[in-house]
């Protein structure tokens, strides 16, 4: 491969620049969406309210497949738009960390986004720690078959890992600076 391929394909296309500029307005109603995740004590309400609409519909699926009652599938889907709601302020609230491709991060959003995949990978560890002991403790009571668990205990397991790296990420994202005030000129002497 030739240097002049490998420059190309580090730069950033107009989708990028697009997508960065997006993540990164901060002008009418991202704005307003802006001052909804202005402080950590906003953005943890955002990812637990986030959380919840997750694990509701999450619960819905998983409710629908081990019972009868179909009409469950309308849980999901009313949640849904809500659910996009939050996931959009998340990604606001990080600008788009893990959802810009690197080319067109620079080296503290690099480290950052290391950070929090690190951090989430952890915490997944940790989750599946759980429930493999939960599905081996309740499987040994003999209350249920280990085997009808897989597949809900699976998906449940799957989301949250698909998930993690951004509810860590909106729950460590840092303030935004307060704007320097312009300085105006003194009286000169």
């Amino acid at each position: 491969m030739s240097t002049t391929d490998t420059t190309r394909r580090n730069r950033p296309t107009r989708y990028d620049e697009r997508m960065f500029a997006l993540m990164n307005n901060r002008e009418g109603a991202a704005l307003q969406a802006a001052a909804l995740h202005a402080t950590a004590t906003r953005r943890r309400v955002i990812v637990a309210a986030h959380m919840v609409l997750t694990a509701a519909s999450a619960a819905g699926y998983i409710g629908m497949f081990l019972t009868d009652h179909h009409w469950l599938v309308l849980v999901p889907l009313v949640l849904t738009p809500f659910w996009c709601v939050a996931t959009g302020l998340i990604n606001s609230a990080t600008r788009g960390l893990l959802e810009l491709r690197t080319r067109v991060l620079d080296e503290r959003q690099l480290a950052e986004r290391d950070r929090v995949g690190a951090r989430a990978q952890r915490l997944t560890t940790y989750l599946l720690a759980a429930v493999l002991v939960g599905v081996t403790g309740y499987g040994l009571t003999g209350h249920a078959l280990t085997g009808t668990l897989l597949i809900p205990v699976l998906f449940a397991v799957f989301v949250a890992h698909w998930l993690m790296p951004m509810w860590v990420a909106g729950l460590t994202a840092q303030d935004e600076p307060e704007p320097e005030p312009e300085l105006q000129p003194g009286p000169t002497l």
